[in-house]
């Protein structure tokens, strides 16, 4: 069991008081933190840095954005957003629109309040002083890029602004917020520590390999390939920004036994009993004692991963059959994706789960597919992030990781393709390594084939990205900055062969979707800032 220390993230009776009656950019009262009577002790500051920690990023979304995408689908409520998000049904009147900007500009408030005020704190050690600065200043940058993702144009917001000031501000070009994030995190990158310099009790902090780990993914959203190259090359080939590698088990990779492995670049910290998340009491199988899904795998997904021979699924010589279809696939489908007679392996002990109608020997057939029960919606549960020491209803410690090795040498892959420059080094370096941890043997699944050109191996990295991340809440991202959801966001998403024959040879039709690229690659400016704030423009066909 995780220590309790300095930096457990566990919201305080401060931040209680910091955020009562917060709203618009979050405005708490003006004078809330901001006197001598609170900044008086370094542990007070420890404080305000813990309350930006809590509001980095929200498990909630970490899962759910993946029902965002084509990888999933939430068939139960509209969990942050994402049923609507999906099918885009969506208007700037959408709780997750509000609740995103709310919460990143929370965050932002309480890193510039800390950062204003830190100074009056005395005794403290002036390198404590400065990595805390830092550490905040990373957070800052990290919440301005996921508004400058999701809404392009966003407020700037560099000091504590008054009530005032929040109700006549306006959206900053993207490029300046851009070049605010990618200094901050150039600066800080220079400050913080290496993750080998953490002590113990700190692991978990924010390091200089998470900087550069964030400033490879700001520049790769933005395709900025040179630059992604730039972040990335010093935390493969160097150790100025910590050492890092892949962990030997891909499965074993999102155990709680294994956290602050040498993958983990930087994860949302937890606590068992004190901090912890619940996910998967409407993710996991229902006979492994969940409540009911929201959240499936698609077929789509399933369909992405290769055979054991390294073919894909449509080639001829694969040796797929639609009969059998998960045997002999990619072990990382296993290791994410439950599928109809999985083994489920529970704190030693196994089970098999019916997914296909009328096959449970078992007469209440809890994971059986039946439209309109509470049992999966697609077909499929989720396995990746199961924590076999959970408590009551699913609630877990486990840590779940916002970066990690895989997905740099994944960046690096796709920024040395794009500048066309993928060669066996590159591909033996990313995705021959990638594949080799997860159990490939044969050479189609590992060797560089120097014949397939730029945009087959850009096939082959975009779908080596789908299979190794899935479930981690990114591929809504790719999707959108490789300008293919109106590809893949169109039409019906699919689940398991349980259905009519004469549809879709079979594959459920579980969701209809529609995306329009006129205007869905950016959200809406939500519609209650707007109502407080007119100077707040918004985006393009969404007026």
């Amino acid at each position: 069991m995780k220590k309790i220390n300095n930096y457990t993230i566990i919201l305080s009776a401060c931040c209680t008081l910091f955020w009562t009656g917060c709203k618009e950019l979050d405005l708490a009262p003006e004078n809330t933190f901001t006197d001598l009577t609170y900044w008086t002790s370094e542990a007070k500051a420890q404080s305000m840095l813990n309350t930006a920690y809590s509001q980095m990023f929200d498990s909630n979304r970490f899962f759910y954005n993946e029902g965002a995408s084509d990888n999933a689908f939430n068939g139960r409520g509209d969990n942050a957003g994402a049923a609507s998000l999906a099918a885009g049904t969506y208007d700037p009147s959408l709780g997750r629109l509000q609740s995103q900007w709310d919460n990143n500009y929370s965050a932002i408030k309480t890193c510039n309040i800390l950062l204003e005020n830190i100074d009056k704190v005395e005794d403290m050690d002036e390198n404590v002083r400065e990595r805390m600065k830092a550490e905040a200043r990373f957070i800052r940058a990290y919440q301005h890029f996921q508004l400058m993702t999701w809404f392009g144009d966003v407020p700037l917001v560099e000091r504590d602004i008054t009530i005032e000031e929040a109700q006549t501000i306006s959206r900053t070009p993207k490029s300046q917020v851009l070049d605010f994030i990618v200094n901050e995190l150039s600066e800080v990158s220079g400050i913080l520590p290496t993750q080998q310099e953490l002590p113990a009790e700190e692991r978990g902090r924010i390091t200089s390999g998470a900087a550069m780990a964030l400033k490879a993914r700001v520049h790769l959203y933005e395709g900025e390939w040179q630059q992604v190259v730039e972040a990335t090359e010093p935390l493969i080939f160097g150790d100025d920004f910590g050492s890092y590698g892949l962990f030997p088990s891909y499965e074993g990779l999102f155990m709680p036994e294994n956290e602050y492995n040498q993958e983990d670049i930087l994860s949302m910290q937890y606590v068992p009993q004190f901090r912890t998340w619940g996910q998967f009491f409407d993710m996991a199988p229902l006979s492994a004692g969940a409540r009911l899904n929201a959240l499936a795998p698609t077929q789509e997904l399933v369909d992405s991963y290769l055979m054991e021979n390294g073919l894909p699924i449509n080639d001829p010589n694969s040796g797929y059959d639609e009969g059998n279809p998960y045997v002999r696939r990619d072990p990382r489908l296993k290791a994410t994706v439950v599928y109809h007679l999985y083994e489920w392996e529970d704190n030693g002990e196994t089970h098999t789960i019916y997914i296909e109608p009328g096959t449970d020997p078992d007469a209440s057939a809890p994971d059986e597919y039946v439209p309109g029960s509470s049992s999966t919606t697609t077909g499929y549960y989720t396995r990746k992030y199961f924590d076999p020491s959970r408590i009551t209803q699913f609630a877990s410690g486990l840590n779940l990781m916002l970066f990690r090795y895989a997905d740099v040498l994944l960046m690096y892959a796709e920024a040395k393709n794009e500048l066309n420059q993928m060669d066996q080094t590159t591909w033996d370096e990313t995705i021959r390594a990638l594949r080799e941890r997860v159990g490939f043997e044969a050479s189609a699944a590992l060797d560089f084939d120097a014949d397939l050109g730029q945009n087959g191996w850009r096939e082959a990295i975009r779908n080596e990205r789908r299979v190794e991340l899935a479930m981690e809440g990114l591929r809504i991202f790719d999707i959108r900055r490789w300008r293919i959801a109106e590809e893949v966001l169109n039409g019906w998403a699919h689940g398991a062969q349980f259905g009519p024959p004469a549809e879709d040879n079979g594959y459920l039709r579980v969701n209809l979707r529609s995306f329009d690229p006129s205007k869905h690659y950016l959200w809406p400016i939500p519609r209650d800032e707007r109502n407080l704030n007119p100077n707040l423009t918004q985006n393009t066909g969404w007026e």
